[in-house]
């Protein structure tokens, strides 16, 4: 098969991982030696110190799997056209990619061939050669394999900036139900020993010489859930990834929304879920991990243990919670303003330090284009107090919501390499 259409294949298989992120790792920069660079910037792209905007090769090893889970269009019993690259082939266009002005790193995923051992090895050795044979500085983001040996996955993290292993599903019975031969209790394991060395290596550079302490995975270890495949309300998922930000650290959980897929198992669902529903999902991610929401706050705000489609969760819950508002931004504590809707957090951060030095008005908020309409029910400022009642109001939700819809039907495109 021609190179050329091995990448189509391999590519567009890619775009069902959803967690390929270039974010929170070392910076490293191509001018003091070597090839590529990192910046603490972008999901798809980055920025170069020379001013390039570039993005990652987000591409399969292969998509021949000897797994076969239900959910998945590269399963065992799939009827979709396979291709595989040689690790000198995956090296080779990284390498291409990145002197055509095409990428700045690189995200390696892949179905399991032969075992999970050989097919980590396969995976390991692109980054490995990438690193030690033509000393490329980019970023490198690694899905690994839990089934595969320990070592396999500590070499991983060695050249990889970050790791990740998908959970897969917010169940584990899902997981038992519709992939078998995927083990929950084994990814896990494989989450914990990650982050066990992720943090003695983080500890090693805060006590040792930077350049001679261990590298392990600097960006950290995410996972990914795929969202609708099962019967798991938001509450289970939110549930779920609760406990793998408490117990694991992960730099991030990603939500896939299902997508049906050919001669789908009748276990599956007909259709895939609203797309709306992985955008609040996300919504109340951010809740949990920078403002200071618990997941039964969060959930009070939907119904049913399910999240309110119709606005974002943080407007949800003051909308539930009335009684705690309106806030006075000149004096209310961070907490509280996180609380707002319409306030991000760094916005809250530039109230508090702005208020050191005078009063917040409105048009200050204006200035910071805010969303003034749905901010100003739930505020007050130097020169504006809600007027009486109106945070009573039935239609309070109607005078605060967005005017115009979430395009639920809308569906996200990967960026064509050719």
């Amino acid at each position: 098969m021609e190179l050329r259409r091995k990448l189509e294949i391999l590519a567009d298989a890619a775009k069902y991982d959803a967690s390929c992120a270039s974010s929170g790792t070392d910076k490293r920069d191509s001018r003091k030696g070597g090839i590529g660079s990192t910046e603490g910037m972008g999901i798809c792209h980055a920025y170069t110190p020379d001013g390039r905007c570039v993005s990652l090769l987000k591409v399969l090893l292969t998509n021949a799997c000897v797994f076969d889970c239900a959910y998945c269009i590269n399963r065992a019993g799939s009827n979709v056209q396979r291709a595989r690259f040689t690790v000198r082939e995956l090296v080779d266009l990284t390498l291409h990619f990145y002197r055509r002005n095409y990428i700045e790193g690189l995200f390696l995923s892949s179905g399991i061939i032969r075992s999970p051992d050989y097919t980590m090895e396969q995976i390991t050795e692109v980054a490995r050669q990438l690193r030690e044979v033509h000393g490329f500085r980019g970023y490198i983001h690694l899905k690994t394999i839990p089934d595969a040996a320990p070592d396999l996955l500590a070499a991983a993290g060695r050249y990889a900036d970050r790791l990740s292993i998908n959970i897969e599903l917010p169940m584990a019975e899902s997981l038992k139900t519709l992939a078998p031969e995927k083990d929950a209790p084994g990814i896990r394991r494989a989450m914990a020993r990650m982050r066990l060395r992720i943090d003695e290596a983080k500890e090693a550079r805060r006590t040792e010489r930077r350049t001679a302490a261990p590298r392990f995975a600097p960006a950290g270890q995410s996972t990914q859930m795929i969202i609708g495949a099962d019967a798991a309300d938001d509450r289970a998922v939110l549930g779920t990834t609760a406990n793998l930000y408490a117990s694991y650290g992960l730099r991030r959980v990603y939500y896939s929304a299902y997508s049906p897929i050919p001669d789908a198992s009748a276990l599956l669902p007909p259709a895939a879920p609203p797309l709306v529903r992985e955008h609040r999902l996300y919504q109340a991610d951010w809740l949990l991990r920078f403002y200071g929401f618990e997941l039964d706050e969060i959930m009070a705000g939907g119904e049913d243990g399910n999240l309110d489609l119709g606005i974002d969760p943080k407007l949800a819950w003051a909308l539930k919670h009335r009684e705690r508002f309106p806030v006075d931004v000149n004096r209310a504590p961070r907490e509280m303003l996180l609380r707002v809707p319409g306030l991000g957090a760094k916005t809250v951060d530039r109230l508090l330090s702005a208020r050191r030095h005078r009063g917040i008005r409105s048009d200050d908020l204006a200035r910071l284009r805010l969303p003034l309409a749905k901010l100003l029910p739930f505020l007050v400022t130097a020169d504006h107090q809600p007027r009486g009642g109106l945070l009573d109001r039935a239609d309070l939700r109607r005078i605060v919501a967005p005017r115009t819809g979430f395009a639920a039907t809308a569906r996200p495109v990967q960026l064509a390499l050719l």
